[in-house]
């Protein structure tokens, strides 16, 4: 389809059966195409296109985005950041240099503003595609989808109570200074850091910390909490509370809420696949870190409740359904993946318990590094699970070769560059070797669990769309439904069903379980 300037545009089957066709009201078509056809719509980019529909009151269930999916195709060719527009597939095909995608002020607003893509060009760029998807089909339907999701989660808006959040940075940092002004704890425990240095410091200074913790005899590198819990001086208490409720005001504070939150709604920007491990990030508001001491102004409406689903220990199972590892696997197939490898580990009096050395050698084994225990415990698991630590071992190995690897379903990491692969042949160049082996390594399990996460959301919302109940929050492993009260039950049957679904979807019908841990509550903070 492509948009018209004054709610009109053209909308075109694939199918072979026709040419494009006007039609006057774009939305009224494709609200009737819905309801009678079902049809996949092919757009060039629905974090632009679709928000235009749900302005408009017209939803639909699935999608092609060009955009989205060309990052996919780029990234299998070694290029990440490339123009990613129908002109740029154009371009591209013709052996041109693809034009810079523009700029998101230049975007059009609803039914209007930049003109639209021609339809034909969104056409061929999709044909394009079509021919080279080969086995990212699969990742294509999938980020599609979360891009449908994220647009709809932008539009409905996760519930917040403005009041709530107010309350809540009074009690932490006083009322709502002047413009320019520090809130009043914030000012007192500044003034207690100069007491205690004996002399005027701003806190908001890196610098001037520094100076002053040299001048009272304690030397440090940086103002980080880890460092500063090792100094013995009256200041270190104020300062690391300064800097906490500091964060907290200037990422969360009143100009966020003035920002982002409106009716009672705080609609974030979602960047769909916006971290090369296929994460989502946020175009601001900082949508993926909401602090939990702010999740109390998460509150459903009256009569409503939030159904809160997060995926435990996801990474270290995907990691189970991947490698095929017999023991592993088995292990997987617990309630507690920890628990369940305790008995692989030595007992150690006075040290970490069983369990917590089995969390610790997993999660070495796909983050890398790992020093004095982390390194035995390391030993214990490649002994007892082989082809899990191979798994992740062969793909730290190809990064450090300057190698990209790859998700189960094809997203591909970035590879060595000329440059990098002449450094590893020195001595210092040992150390980039290392480093990215270790993110090559975590590319192969995080990425994958991307991968689930997100056929978990797509597969969610088709689930939920004859329904009053609604995504309205996404992160990582976590989603969370807004519901009526007397549909939770069905909200929570379908929450299931999804990452049952999901987990066939990838892995077919392995004995490795992805649990789900669901709370209905009528505030996000309450979610345990």
């Amino acid at each position: 389809m492509a948009f018209g300037a004054e709610g009109d545009g053209e909308v075109q089957a694939l199918d072979g059966t026709g040419g494009p066709r006007r039609v006057p009201d774009l939305a009224a078509e494709i609200r009737e195409l819905e309801r009678t056809e079902g049809p996949r719509w092919v757009w060039e980019s629905t974090a632009r296109d679709y928000p235009r529909l749900l302005a408009a009151g017209v939803r639909v269930a699935r999608c092609h985005d060009v955009e989205l999916t060309e990052g996919l195709l780029l990234a299998r060719d070694g290029v990440f950041g490339g123009p990613r527009s129908a002109a740029a597939v154009l371009a591209r095909r013709r052996g041109v240099e693809p034009p810079a995608d523009r700029p998101r002020e230049d975007q059009p607003s609803l039914f209007g503003g930049a003109p639209p893509t021609p339809l034909a060009d969104v056409v061929a760029a999709w044909r394009v595609q079509d021919e080279r998807l080969g086995a990212l089909r699969l990742l294509a339907a999938a980020e599609s989808a979360g891009g449908l999701a994220a647009a709809e989660m932008s539009h409905d808006g996760v519930p917040w109570r403005a009041d709530a959040h107010d309350a809540l940075l009074t009690e932490l940092i006083g009322p709502r200074p002047a413009p320019g002004m520090r809130p009043r704890l914030l000012q007192n425990l500044a003034d207690s850091i100069s007491a205690a240095f004996g002399s005027h410091v701003n806190p908001d200074s890196p610098q001037q910390l520094l100076k002053a913790f040299a001048q009272v005899g304690h030397p440090v590198s940086s103002t980080r909490r880890w460092e500063l819990r090792k100094v013995d001086h009256p200041a270190v208490p104020h300062v690391l509370e300064y800097k906490e409720l500091a964060r907290l005001y200037t990422a969360h504070g009143w100009s966020w809420l003035d920002a982002w939150v409106r009716d009672g709604r705080f609609r974030p920007e979602y960047v769909v696949g916006g971290v090369v491990s296929g994460r989502w990030a946020s175009n601001g508001g900082g949508a993926l870190q909401i602090p939990k001491v702010l999740r109390r102004a998460v509150v459903a409406d009256e009569g409503w409740s939030l159904v809160v689903a997060d995926a435990a220990q996801l990474e270290p199972r995907v990691l189970a359904a991947l490698a095929g590892d017999g023991a592993f696997t088995e292990a997987a197939a617990q309630g507690d993946l920890y628990a369940a490898l305790a008995d692989a580990f030595p007992e150690t009096p006075g040290g970490p318990s069983r369990r917590d050395k089995a969390k610790i050698a997993l999660l070495s084994a796909m983050y890398g590094g790992g020093t004095g225990e982390a390194v035995a415990l390391l030993a214990v698991l490649r002994a007892r699970f082989p082809a899990a630590f191979d798994y992740v071992e062969e793909a730290a190995r190809a990064g450090e070769r300057g190698a990209s690897v790859s998700s189960l379903l094809g997203r591909v990491s970035p590879s060595g560059t000329a440059e990098y692969r002449e450094l590893i042949t020195t001595a210092e160049g040992r150390r980039a070797a290392l480093s990215r082996g270790r993110f090559t390594r975590n590319f192969v399990v995080q990425a994958t669990a991307a991968e689930w996460a997100l056929a978990l959301l797509a597969l969610l919302r088709l689930r939920l769309r004859d329904r009053r109940a609604h995504l309205v929050f996404y992160q990582h492993d976590e989603v969370i439904v807004h519901t009526p009260d007397d549909e939770v039950e069905e909200v929570r049957a379908a929450v299931a069903e999804a990452a049952g679904e999901a987990t066939e979807l990838l892995f077919g019908r392995t004995p490795v379980v992805f649990p789900l841990h669901t709370s209905v509550v009528a505030s996000y903070a309450d979610a345990k």
